[in-house]
């Protein structure tokens, strides 16, 4: 075999053998991307069912309950215009409370309960994805009048009065 045969063949397993690995790394990303959803976002179907996700805005007050088993707590998650109840089994970080700002991953389940693998607080109310900056915007001029909550829970759980 000629010199520039072997170098071609070298330059065609090397091209080979990188798009191998890029197509192993596209693969691996594609499994671990969580794209961002607002709560009004989910309320018009946007938000796809059983995958992963993130939803994020305003843990709505009042709503943070603790189960009896100590572990398991149930929230709900507001933009103003619409409201998530999430469900989350493990331990909340320090800075999470109602009335402040919170973003968390998981799935939405078939009864509209989004299941939490992770909870995230928001330390500084300044920023915040510019989609629930301006659905919390909208929803604030529409409702100037009305402080109420607007949510509408699923009938699997509702958080106790």
């Amino acid at each position: 075999m000629k010199a520039r045969h072997q170098r071609l063949l070298l330059i065609v397993a090397a091209l080979g053998a990188l798009a191998l690995i890029a197509a192993l790394v596209f693969s691996a990303l594609k499994e671990n991307v969580a794209f961002f959803y607002s709560p009004s976002d989910i309320k018009a179907n946007k938000a796809p069912q059983n995958k992963l996700f993130r939803v994020g805005g305003q843990v709505e007050v009042g709503s943070l309950k603790r189960q009896e088993d100590g572990v398991t707590v149930r929230f709900v998650v507001t933009d103003n215009i619409a409201c998530v109840p999430v469900q989350y089994q493990g331990v909340l970080p320090d800075l999470f409370s109602e009335g402040k700002g919170a973003v968390v991953q998981g799935r939405l389940n078939d009864d509209g309960i989004f299941i939490a693998q992770e909870v995230i607080a928001k330390h500084d109310e300044n920023y915040m994805p510019p989609e629930v900056a301006q659905a919390m915007q909208t929803a604030h001029a529409e409702n100037a009048g009305n402080p109420q909550s607007q949510c509408q829970l699923p009938d699997a759980w509702t958080p106790d009065p």
